[in-house]
């Protein structure tokens, strides 16, 4: 079974994933901070041709956060 994939949305400038809405806030043009319902759970950067999540707790997995980055990057690169 494949795990369900992040949904980006640059409008409303958050992903969906697992189930919860995350909300991506801009640090600067490749660094943006990731919120759960307005509590910051880590960082999603692009650097080296890489999209990377840096978490910040225990509230995300690096995985699930690096998935984020990628389809956030992804959707920006449009």
């Amino acid at each position: 079974m494949n795990a369900p994939l992040p949904v980006a949305d640059l409008d409303s400038k958050t992903v969906s994933f697992n189930g919860t809405t995350y909300s991506i806030q801009t640090l600067s043009d490749d660094s943006f901070t990731v919120l759960d319902k307005g509590v910051p759970v880590g960082r999603i950067v692009y650097s080296f041709g890489s999209a990377n999540g840096v978490v910040e707790g225990t509230a995300i997995s690096e995985d699930n956060l690096t998935a984020i980055a990628e389809v956030w990057f992804a959707a920006l690169d449009g």
